[in-house]
């Protein structure tokens, strides 16, 4: 039996109606007088003007990165990861240190022994993956709360923007590859970014499994005892 080490492994024909009209020529006519000019045509009246558009840009990906919440919520998760490196790390010098002390002793124990202390060693292996798995979860968990939580935030400051300046579009500035400078609202939501948002916690908790097979069962209460 082979015992393998583990490491922590940390996205549109417009058809051109041609009337072709050929005017029937009667048989053995005279020839008609010439027509009388018909008077010009009047000019069509001009298309009604387009209604003028206010448009606002928006550089969200800078104030998902510069507003003050999501440098703490990024500096929280660091350290959080952190925290679980070195637990991980620590956990993987044990079970390297027990690895090699069943290689030593495969010499010494019966085949029997050996396969029951293999067994024990890889649902050892087993529990650091999922351990290991679980924490990575909780990080991608608290970072998309966190993110949800500036989001909306800021999506409510760009609501109250365009009301203000009563604009009716409202563009990513990653959406765009050239307009003008003008059109730039980011450093205007980034401060009210700030002042209505100025910390954030991060939650850490782990996320719940749904429908999990070995979930235990929830015990009723226990009846009240009777006087």
């Amino acid at each position: 039996m082979s015992v393998t080490d583990r490491g922590l492994a940390p996205l549109i024909t417009a058809f051109a109606l041609c009337g072709l009209l050929v005017p029937a020529q009667a048989q053995q006519a005279p020839p008609a007088p010439a027509p009388t000019p018909a008077p010009a045509a009047a000019p069509a009246a001009a298309p009604a003007a387009a209604a003028g558009l206010n448009i606002l840009v928006v550089d969200v990906q800078s104030l998902l990165q510069n507003s003050k919440s999501a440098k703490m919520v990024r500096q929280q998760i660091e350290q959080k990861r952190a925290e679980y490196q070195k637990e991980m790390s620590h956990q993987e010098d044990l079970l390297r240190q027990e690895r090699d002390t069943l290689q030593r002793q495969q010499s010494s124990l019966s085949a029997e022994a050996f396969n029951v202390k293999g067994r024990e060693f890889q649902q050892k292996l087993n529990e650091f993956d999922k351990n290991m798995q679980g924490k990575r979860q909780i990080l991608e968990k608290a970072n998309a709360e966190a993110l949800e939580k500036i989001n909306e935030a800021m999506l409510k400051i760009i609501a109250e923007i365009t009301k203000e300046r009563k604009a009716n579009l409202v563009f990513s500035r990653s959406e765009l590859v050239l307009f003008d400078q003008s059109y730039d609202v980011s450093d205007e939501v980034l401060r009210k970014l700030d002042e209505q948002l100025p910390t954030l916690t991060v939650n850490f908790v782990a996320p719940v499994a749904s429908n999990a097979p070995n979930a235990p069962a929830a015990e009723p209460p226990a009846p009240k005892k009777k006087k």
